[in-house]
């Protein structure tokens, strides 16, 4: 689908939030042809949105600042989470059966953005990206609410695939483990490059060596995993010799109490922090 054609003046792409996830799938759309001028961007900073080309005249520091004429075809709320009760309440005015929310904060349920937008009848669809969506390489898990409509759904999937795969989601309580592990799964990545090349720094190497050699390492195993003729636990086994200096490391990582044990408790922890923010 192309979703660009979907906003115009007269139908634009409200975005309330802008930074850096909200930048990065911005960004994703400028590049898959949306014209920056039918974008209107809810964000203190001045400078939000600038470098999708965004107009200056379309960047407001709050709601009540947007045109009283205004009526978006979609609403973005990229918010952090302890912002979005703040700000539902001067986005009341654009909610109805027409408008698309698209909500990526986290730990924010359909309840409360119904809720915050007055109780208006609302298409409400929630999605959690990850950090990978600035350079289109996101995973983005969606849930749509009952109301909302198979056009709108299929403009949503399209906005999403922009940064990377989607997968659709059949329960919405299923955003907090999602939120846990892919969401918030990019940040365990990068501390493991950490953790890797200060072991190596330990053995020796030189600071920008261990580095190098963490962070390639990371990529090239990624991409192994991303060609798919083998599943994670096959290539694992498949580069340990028994005996050898792979397997020494592996006795250390995988002990009950070693890797699987921390990323489960971490896992645990994010989702629980997750049913939190939601109330």
């Amino acid at each position: 689908m192309d979703f660009a054609s979907a906003f115009s003046e007269d139908a634009p792409l409200l975005v309330v939030g802008c930074g850096k996830m909200g930048s990065a799938l911005l960004a994703g759309w400028r590049a898959r042809g949306l014209d920056p001028a039918h974008v209107w961007i809810v964000d203190p900073v001045p400078d939000a949105g600038r470098a999708s080309g965004v107009p200056r005249e379309h960047v407001v520091a709050d709601a009540g600042k947007l045109p009283k004429t205004l009526s978006p075809r979609l609403l973005l709320l990229a918010t952090k989470p302890q912002v979005v009760p703040d700000a539902l309440p001067g986005l009341a005015r654009f909610a109805g059966p027409g408008l698309i929310v698209l909500s990526i904060a986290a730990g924010t349920g359909m309840a409360e953005i119904a809720g915050g937008l007055g109780g208006a009848p609302t298409q409400i669809i929630r999605a959690m990206p990850n950090t990978p969506a600035a350079v289109g390489r996101a995973i983005t898990a969606i849930y749509a609410g009952p109301e909302v409509e198979a056009e709108s759904r299929i403009l949503v999937g399209a906005m999403m695939a922009a940064a990377g795969d989607v997968v659709w989601l059949a329960d919405e309580a299923d955003l907090h483990a999602v939120t846990a592990t892919s969401g918030s799964g990019p940040a365990y990545v990068f501390h493991l490059v950490e953790c890797l090349a200060a072991a190596g720094e330990d053995q020796g190497l030189a600071p920008e060596l261990a580095n190098k050699l963490a962070v390639q390492t990371i990529i090239g195993a990624a991409r192994l995993l991303e060609a798919g003729d083998e599943d994670a636990a096959t290539l694992r086994r498949n580069v340990t010799s028994p005996g050898g200096t792979t397997a020494a490391a592996l006795d250390v990582l995988m002990t009950e109490d070693g890797l699987a044990r921390l990323i489960t408790e971490a896992v645990r922890a994010a989702t629980r922090r997750s049913r939190e923010l939601a109330g």
